[in-house]
């Protein structure tokens, strides 16, 4: 009951009501759960509450539970919410180094949050940790590297990932080609 109302919480961006219901188990002798976590976490990020997010993964931590997949990704999320990228990079770097595997959903989410920075070398680093860990990238991971890449003004880069992506038959957004011709404006490379 606890956990499905986190989740309307979720779903309904009341952060604050679903903190509160989390908070309600403890005083009402119900042990935490990962799951009941993760949806908290899940529902700050929708409420753009990135270091309430990652507070909660602390804790986690302090519980003694085991961070999963999904708790991680959504404390990722948060961060790309808030403009966090080196939150966002860092919660990576944790997970690799712990139970939870890094999936193509943390990895996007982690790319997504370098890209709003600007931060394209390092939203390339990502791609370089999942071409080691055979995570394979999805459309979603493409266009916010080559958003990355433009930002950047890196038009090479761009129309690299942009060949890379099509030869996987990966359908990309019109945002993504438009990013692509945007850097190579930005280059001065009009003509690629």
């Amino acid at each position: 009951a606890y956990g499905a109302a986190i989740s309307a919480c979720e779903r309904g961006r009341q952060w604050q009501r679903g903190l509160a219901v989390l908070s309600s188990m403890s005083r009402h002798g119900i042990p935490p759960s990962i799951i009941a976590h993760s949806t908290a976490m899940s529902a700050c990020e929708k409420g753009e509450a990135w270091f309430l997010a990652i507070g909660l993964l602390d804790e986690v931590h302090m519980l003694r539970l085991s961070p999963d997949v999904v708790a991680y990704g959504a404390a990722i999320s948060a961060c790309e919410k808030g403009q966090r990228w080196e939150h966002a990079l860092l919660l990576l770097g944790a997970m690799a180094k712990g139970d939870a595997h890094p999936n193509v959903i943390a990895c996007s989410a982690a790319i997504s949050a370098c890209e709003k920075a600007g931060q394209w070398q390092q939203a390339f680093c990502v791609l370089g940790i999942m071409h080691s860990a055979a995570i394979f990238p999805n459309s979603i991971t493409y266009s916010a590297a080559i958003s990355a890449c433009e930002k950047g003004k890196q038009w090479e880069h761009a129309i690299q990932l942009l060949a890379v992506a099509s030869s996987s038959r990966l359908a990309l957004r019109a945002v993504s080609f438009s990013a692509v011709v945007s850097a190579c404006e930005k280059g001065n490379q009009w003509a690629q």
